[in-house]
This record gives structure tokens, sequence and C-alpha cells, in this order.
């Protein structure tokens, strides 16, 4: 459900921010408030799993991210929308690491590789399932489908982990930590609300200045919270793993490049290149589908060759990726311009998901792997927030700087240029001023394109800036043997 939602919601973002004449601040939150709660309380999941049975928790995630995809189905406004989102969120943070925890304690050390990357390759089935259902449903019947398809799913989950899954929780006397819970949130909250807002506010308005300083403080305080209770919901000393710590910030730099580019891109097809909704789930398709092909025998990798290797050349590859996708222009051909890109980065990904799964599960022991599962997954989550909020910003000044260059040289009356300097903020969902000639009407929409594939070749390379960020990571932090160290073994 999790992972069909990430990228359904996506491919269902022009058709929402058409449907509510949306800014793309307002589509960002959509996508932000969803992922904000996710990340902020997957902590607490993972432990009140650890603590309360992770069957249990698994359960109730499913049945409040199902009710709250019902909430999001029938949202009146863009507010509601955000409303239920959150909502979401909330849900997903329970269910999230739930399933990787019961994966691990399934598992022992030899064979729980493979069981990741077998887990690893039937998320992407429903990953691969979930952008082309959805875009058939935006385009034949509503987006507000890509919504209530979560309800027959859920209903599936809930019988399946009743009659299948067995309860584990862990041995070990825990609490939650509240606390850190709400700091967590407040950090996120703030950041995510400064950096988005200040697109449209700008960084003097008080509300964006003050939700990043609230936001920095809190940062701070939830370190000195984590370093001095008696449960805290980020154990700071599962960092002393030298594995841990570096697969954890290799996770940071490639899931943020992977979040930006899962939030651009169906944008791109689908209100630049002129792609329906079904065509732009099937244009993502051969990514999921390679990860799902070669997730089982990436997540081997380890026990044969150990994981520096794979998470040296993955992130590489996917590097590869990320340029390839920075090439094409307006109007290009999909097998010639974007298929060789989905291949390449597809394939980075393929190499380095399970291998740095597998990584960071086997770097502590049973007793706190569902907090290990959650920190990595608030990791991701966290990289993908912050990335959409601070690199949403370089393309709209990158999508404004061009555009304006553009329009000046053409002959615009007054009122029309003021308008779209003022709606610069909806990107390629900006509408063509009426009242133009027909020629001038065609300079201005293609300005627009023009402007948003510049914006977007910016991000792309800074995506695959990141990704070789991330095999630095590996090169120098990750032992050459990569097994976790020893000491680990007892944290």
């Amino acid at each position: 459900m999790a992972f069909i939602d990430s990228t359904v919601v996506n491919v269902a973002m022009p058709a929402i921010q058409a449907s509510f004449h949306a800014t793309v601040v307002d589509v960002q939150w959509v996508v932000e408030s969803y992922g904000l709660f996710l990340a902020a309380l997957i902590l607490v999941g993972g432990s009140l799993g650890d603590i309360l049975g992770r069957r249990r928790i698994f359960v109730v995630g499913v049945a409040i991210f199902a009710a709250a995809s019902m909430g999001c189905g029938v949202a009146r406004n863009i507010d509601q929308l955000i409303l239920a989102r959150s909502v979401q969120g909330v849900g997903a943070a329970l269910l999230v690491p739930g399933s990787l925890a019961l994966i691990s304690t399934s598992f022992d050390e030899k064979t729980r590789g493979q069981a990741i990357g077998t887990w690893s390759g039937f998320t992407a089935i429903t990953t691969a399932i979930g952008p082309v259902l959805g875009g058939w449903l935006v385009e034949h019947a509503s987006w507000r489908w890509v919504f209530f398809i979560n309800v027959p799913i859920a209903a599936a989950v809930v019988i399946i982990s009743y009659w299948r899954i067995p309860e584990s929780r862990s041995t070990v006397e825990a609490r939650v930590d509240w606390w850190g819970a709400l700091l967590a949130t407040v950090v996120l909250g703030g950041l995510v609300n400064a950096f988005i807002e200040s697109a449209s506010l700008g960084w003097r308005n008080p509300l964006v200045f003050g939700s990043l300083i609230v936001g920095l403080i809190c940062i701070v305080a939830f370190i000195l919270v984590e370093a001095n209770v008696a449960a805290p919901m980020l154990p700071l000393k599962l960092f002393q793993s030298r594995s841990f710590s570096s697969a954890n910030l290799l996770t940071l730099l490639l899931y943020a490049a992977i979040g930006i580019f899962f939030f651009m891109f169906p944008l791109n097809l689908i209100q630049v290149q002129g792609y329906s909704a079904t065509a732009t789930g099937g244009a993502i398709l051969p990514f999921i589908l390679l990860m799902f092909l070669l997730s089982r025998w990436s997540g081997g990798l380890v026990a044969h060759y150990g994981a520096r290797g794979p998470l040296i050349l993955g992130p590489l590859i996917g590097a590869l990726g990320f340029v390839l996708f920075a090439l094409p222009s307006v109007g290009e051909n999909y097998w010639k311009a974007f298929f060789p890109a989905v291949i390449v980065l597809g394939l980075g990904m393929a190499v380095t998901v399970a291998p740095l799964t597998t990584v960071v599960m086997s770097s502590v022991n049973q007793d706190h792997v569902g907090t290990a599962s959650g920190i990595n997954n608030a990791v991701s989550r966290v990289a993908g927030v912050l990335a959409i909020a601070v690199l949403g910003i370089v393309m709209v000044k990158a999508f404004g700087f061009r555009l304006d260059n553009t329009l000046a040289h053409l002959p615009l009356p007054p009122d029309s240029l003021q308008m779209l300097h003022a709606d610069e903020i909806k990107l390629a969902g900006l509408q063509v001023p009426t009242g133009l000639d027909p020629d001038l009407k065609i300079a201005v929409k293609n300005a627009i394109g023009e402007a948003f594939v510049f914006g977007f070749r910016v991000v792309m390379l800074i995506c695959a800036a990141l990704s070789v960020a991330g095999a630095a990571v590996t090169w120098f932090m990750i032992p050459k043997n990569s097994e976790p160290p020893k000491s680990a073994a007892n944290l």
C-alpha cells in the first residue's frame, strides 16, 4: 500500500493541480504532508512494534492508512486533501517499519539477505502496478480513485496478516519516546514549511523565517533528548557501528535524489512532454521491473562479495542515469530520450537497495531490528521530504530565470507579462494568457516548456552529484570486508 501510494500520487499530481487550480507549493504540500508525518513518526512505529507486537501495530497502521485514503478520495479542496494525506502518513509510519521488521525476525542471518531481496521484489511489483493502474484511473475515471484503490488492498492485508503472520515483539522492556516524536515532527515541519513557503512568501516573511528558526532549535533539542532519555526512539549508540552510520548516510544522499526525481519526472512527462497519465505510469515501469527482477540476486551479493562493491557501483550507475535524464529536450521520442535513462537508473538502484538494506538490518541484534528498520526508513523519507522542499526551490528559481529571459524577447502586453510573472510558481501548470495572437500563444507555451526542462536539467545534475557523493561515502566509510563490526552485535 505504501509503495503504491508513493508512486501513484506523483502520477496524479498534474490532475490534482488542475482540479484545484493549485500552485506548485500546494502540490508540494500534498506530497510533503504525507512524507513529513511518515518520516517523523516512523521511528515511533518501529518502537511500538517492538513493544506492543509487530503484527498488531502493522495492522493498526494499515487500518489508519485505509481510512485516510478514503478521506483523500472525498476531499473537496486542497486543504482537506493535505489534511487527509497527513493522517495517511501517520498510518504509514506504523505499517512501513513493521513490514520489514516482521521479515527480519522470521529469517536467520544466512537467509535474511535473500528474504529482504524478495521483500524488495514484491514491493517492486506493487510499485509497478500502481503507476500504470493509477494513470489509467486518472485518465479514464478520476484522480480520486488513486486513493480509493487502497481500501480493498487494506482488507486483504489485514486478513493475510492474522492468517499467516506470527506475532513477535522485543524481549527487552522499553517505552515509547513521545518527546522525541514530538520534537522530530516539529523539526521536519518547521524546516519543510520554511523551504516550501519561501518560494512564494520569501525568506523575510515572519512565518518562513520563524519556521526555520524553530526547526533549527528543535534539532538541538531533539539530539539532547535522545542522548538523555531512558528509551530513545533514535538510540544514538546504534551509530557507533560504522556500517550502520555510513549506510544511513548513503541512504540520505541517494533517496534525496530519488525523492525529487519521482516528484518532478511525472510533471515533466505529463505537463511538458504531453504524455497521458497512463503512458507516464508505463514510462516508469522499466525502472520498477528491473528492481524486481534483480532484487533477489542483489540481495545475495552481500553474502558472496560483501556490501562495499555493490554500494559503490550502484550509486555510480544511478548517477549516470540522472545525467541521461538531463539530456532530453521538449518533444523527444521516449525510447531514444528517456528509456535508456530509466534503464540505467533502475539498474543502479537494483544493485544498491537490497545490499544497503541488508547492511542496515545486520548491524544490530534482533531486539533492535524494528528500531533499525525505522531509522533507515526515516532517513529515506526525511531525504525525500527535504529534497522536494529544498530542490523544489531550485526548480522554481531555475524555471523563473529561464522563463523571464525568454519572455523578455517576446512582444507581450504588460498585463500578460505581469500575469505570467505572478504565476511562475505553477511551473509547467502555468496557463498561457488569453487574448494573444496564435503565434504568440505558441511562443509562450514553448517558453514555459523549455523553462521547465531547463530547471529539470539542473535538478537532475544535482541528483547525479548526490549519487556520486553516496558512492564516496561507501568508499571511505564502509569497511572493506563489509561485515558489521563485532561490537555492533551487542548494541
